[in-house]
């Protein structure tokens, strides 16, 4: 039986992230011109509007490690007021991408290769999962907790992230604070609304790995 000290840190630390949100939760601001122009931008033409970033991920070998490329109004300042980006995540077998949050944005998340176990915690802490297959696509409404897990031990997983902001920010949760944890599992099963197997493959996907 779990103590009540657990139980008080469990929602302690289940708090952290929203507070973060609600100090965070803006949207990209509007802008009343086509597109913004840095100011110390040295060249104006189409190659402006073009990023390249992302060529090095292709014929390249897979990372031995969770790889998130991204495509943001720091990486690429023509989205800067265009209220859009991209990530590319790619998870080695058996990786997790562990719980965080997008405190200015949704995330859409299209599955392209592999398999992933995927899900978020809404504000009333049910636990929403799924496991897809390549094609599939998965939201996570903006704000939320979530995260994702390749939990095929052999092969590896690559997935496209779609946001509604130029810079939608990651506010990581501590991993201890969550699934990593020895808290009980059904601690863990009221909290988050769901069951007992559910608890324990996060937990597995969220151990240190030797990768």
């Amino acid at each position: 039986m779990a103590s009540a000290s657990s139980t008080l840190v469990f929602f302690s630390l289940l708090a952290i992230p929203f507070a973060v949100v609600q100090i965070a939760m803006a949207g990209d601001p509007d802008i009343v011109s086509d597109f913004l122009i840095p100011p110390n931008a040295t060249t104006f033409d189409g190659s402006f509007f073009t990023f390249t970033g992302m060529r090095a991920l292709v014929g390249a070998q897979p990372p031995s490690a969770l790889k998130v490329s991204k495509a943001s109004a720091a990486e690429f300042p023509a989205l800067i007021g265009q209220s859009v980006s991209y990530a590319v995540l790619q998870f080695p077998a058996g990786t997790t991408n562990p719980p965080h949050v997008h405190p200015r944005s949704a995330e859409l998340l299209f599955l392209a290769d592999g398999s992933l176990q995927v899900g978020f915690v809404d504000t009333t802490n049910k636990l929403f999962t799924q496991t897809l297959q390549a094609g599939d696509m998965f939201i996570f409404p903006k704000g939320l907790v979530h995260f994702q897990y390749n939990a095929d031990a052999q092969n590896t997983a690559l997935a496209i992230s779609a946001f509604g902001s130029a810079s939608a920010g990651t506010v990581s949760h501590p991993t201890t604070g969550l699934f990593a944890t020895s808290i009980d599992d059904n601690i863990l099963v009221l909290a988050f609304k769901t069951d007992v197997a559910t608890i324990q493959a996060l937990k597995a996907g969220l151990a240190p790995k030797n990768i």
